[in-house]
């Protein structure tokens, strides 16, 4: 099923751009109700550890990344030094510099502001849905709006759900399992990222990590985790990167 967005006529808006927005969105919108759970399930978390709605909200559009506000959640709450919970979510979000380093080709071209929204409104999943075509569009106007359109309503979609977290955190059945449903949500995403060896062997090993030393104390076998699965996807990545030189 294919979906539009309908967007009015704006004459300064460029055509291209206008084009770029409307498939953009039309091809991440089937991903999208995936953030649905995984927006409640940060949302009542937050007002759960203590957090009041404007807190909360405050956090969801300040950071707008879940790994990172649910993963600091427990040293806020626990009265941890400021300097580790910012380290935290630094190790949690390092994802976004191999991300970033991706898709920078993609915005050549494209002016100073538009790249800081852009870097801004970052996210696994318009990353994992929409990156091939990024980098194969010629047109700079047309990629960035291939690339805002579904990030833009992926911002939304996620702060609407946050704030629905939040403020019906009271009335959800406890034995409702949003965790599992957001994991789910977030496992769809991983297959999508996974089509490439590097990206394989950096998800096992990271995931093998996690699951070995899970029970280091202020989940130091997360950050350790995601240091091995980046280390173990640039590895894979540069030696693919020799063997096609080699061939030629």
């Amino acid at each position: 099923m294919k979906f539009e967005l309908a967007i009015p006529h704006l004459p300064r808006m460029n055509e291209r751009f206008r084009q770029g927005l409307k498939e953009g969105f039309g091809h991440y919108f089937p991903f999208s109700p995936g953030l649905v759970p995984w927006g409640l399930a940060t949302g009542i978390a937050m007002l759960g550890a203590g957090f009041s709605p404007i807190e909360a909200m405050g956090m969801s559009v300040i950071v707008y990344g879940a790994t990172a506000q649910l993963g600091t959640l427990p040293l806020i709450v626990s009265g941890a030094p400021s300097w580790l919970i910012v380290v935290t979510a630094l190790v949690l979000n390092l994802r976004f510099l191999i991300f970033s380093a991706t898709l920078a080709p993609a915005f050549k071209g494209v002016g100073r502001w538009q790249r800081w929204l852009s870097g801004y409104l970052l996210s696994d999943g318009v990353v994992a849905a929409c990156a091939s075509r990024l980098l194969t569009e010629d047109n700079p106007q047309r990629r960035l709006g291939y690339y805002l359109g579904p990030s833009l309503w992926n911002w939304g979609v996620w702060q609407v759900s946050t704030l629905i977290g939040i403020f019906a955190a009271n009335a959800v059945p406890q034995n409702w399992p949003l965790a599992f449903m957001a994991t789910i949500a977030l496992l769809a995403l991983l297959i999508s990222m996974v089509r490439q060896k590097p990206m394989l062997l950096a998800a096992l090993t990271g995931g093998v990590v996690a699951i070995a030393l899970r029970g280091l104390p202020l989940r130091m076998g997360i950050f350790a985790a995601i240091l091995a699965g980046m280390a173990a996807g640039v590895l894979a990545e540069r030696w693919q990167t020799q063997k096609v030189d080699d061939d030629k």
